[in-house]
């Protein structure tokens, strides 16, 4: 395998995994300010309160999206192995 190629293939590799992480990334991102404004609010600091939530977030997320985001995995690996196949 080629520099070129390996250096190619490693761009890929990160672009795909941040896209793949993304929407998990995202949601506990925007479930973690809600609960930190109800916090604020509400003035109840429990340490608990803002993990599960967005473990919840996080399953929902990964049962709404595992989909694509095994498509996009596996389309990557295909393009990977026949990359450095040729």
């Amino acid at each position: 395998m080629e520099p070129d190629t390996a250096m190619r293939l490693m761009a890929s590799m990160l672009e795909v995994a941040a896209w793949m992480s993304a929407p998990v990334l995202a949601a506990a991102l925007f479930i973690g300010l809600f609960v930190s404004i109800f916090q604020v609010v509400t003035q109840i600091q429990e340490m608990s309160l803002t993990f599960v939530p967005k473990i919840i977030g996080a399953v929902v997320v990964l049962i709404l999206m595992g989909n694509w985001i095994l498509a996009t995995w596996m389309e990557f690996a295909e393009k990977s192995i026949g990359m450095v196949a040729g």
